[in-house]
């Protein structure tokens, strides 16, 4: 038992000196890009990262595809935009009353589409996304100004001016590696195992007693209030919101950055998300009529890249180092 417990103290540290360290180099290569692409960019950058890490623990860990995310960030935008006017103008209390928002609203339909799978689980949650949609722009337009749009209510608290370029940056990169401890944290630990071996043979889980249900569900909430999460940043460092924050359409986005990162792979999103928002830049102030270009990306990646660009890289390195032991033994 002694051995055992040494054993599980040793991995546990092991794990968490690992994730520590990915933290300083992700935070190392953000910087490092800040000067060649501006901090404004950067900022808007690394919040579409965190959006993307949400929706990659519902799709790339638990294997549940929705064309519904959009709906959860947009119900963080909105909260926290609405609340900053008509409660508090302090920003951390408009994030918290966001980020509940999208909890609550991702809890309350979770318990309806945990019960789906594949397709009726896709389409499902695209539907939910045009009811918001269509109560933001519309039904409620009295309180979201519709199409106008809000401007939002908070104002600096303390250090947290967020018209500073620099305070928004550091906060918003902060909000982005607390969010990779935490999902990496969770998919490391028991649960990860869980809700992975939920996307490999759900009906294995359920004989082996586990409440499949509320793991589905849990993820499903968690996976909203990250969502949620990125829309309060977007709130507090753009300062105007519109229903452009929730449009169903924009679902491609975070499914084309996951799958072009690697889905079921925290650095894959991080990394997925910086590319998408930087070749989509890069495309649409040179060329027009640049969605045609992404369309032949994601064929390239659906059928050649299937793991995305850390899967390739993964694989290049793996070849190059067999390669490397194989020449090192026919030296011997």
């Amino acid at each position: 038992m002694a051995v055992t417990d040494v054993t599980k103290t040793t991995i546990q540290t092991a794990k968490k000196s690992a994730i520590w360290r990915d933290m300083a180099i992700i935070a190392a290569a953000l910087i490092a890009l800040t000067p060649l692409l501006a901090i404004h960019r950067m900022t808007d950058f690394m919040i579409f990262c965190i959006f993307v890490m949400s929706f990659d623990l519902l799709y790339g860990y638990m294997g549940r595809l929705s064309f519904g995310q959009m709906l959860y960030l947009g119900t963080g935008v909105y909260v926290s935009t609405l609340f900053s006017l008509h409660v508090s103008p302090n920003p951390i209390l408009s994030m918290l009353a966001g980020i509940a928002g999208g909890a609550i609203v991702a809890g309350i339909l979770g318990l309806l589409v945990a019960r789906l799978s594949d397709a009726p689980f896709a389409l499902t949650n695209l539907a939910f996304n045009q009811v918001g949609f269509f109560l933001i722009g519309s039904a409620f337009q009295k309180v979201t100004h519709g199409e106008d749009g809000l401007s939002c209510g908070v104002e600096p608290w303390g250090f947290l001016d967020f018209a500073n370029e620099t305070v928004a940056y550091g906060f918003v990169l902060a909000c982005l590696l607390f969010t990779f401890f935490v999902l990496k944290t969770l998919t490391n630990s028991p649960y990860g195992i869980i809700i992975r071996s939920i996307k490999e043979n759900e009906v294995r889980v359920k004989f082996l007693g586990y409440n499949v249900y509320f793991y589905k569900w849990l993820t499903f909430v968690l996976a909203g209030s990250f969502a949620a999460l990125a829309g309060t940043l977007y709130t507090l460092y753009i300062g105007f919101v519109s229903p452009v924050f929730i449009h169903p359409l924009s679902n491609v986005d975070v499914i084309f950055a996951t799958l072009i990162g690697g889905a079921g792979n925290l650095y894959g999103a991080l990394a997925g998300g910086v590319f998408f928002m930087v070749l989509r830049d890069s495309l649409s102030t040179h060329i027009p009529q640049w969605e045609w270009i992404l369309g032949l990306l994601l064929l390239i990646v659906v059928f050649y890249l299937r793991e995305g660009i850390t899967g390739f890289c993964k694989s290049l390195s793996g070849a190059v180092a067999r390669k490397m032991a194989q020449r090192k033994a026919a030296e011997a």
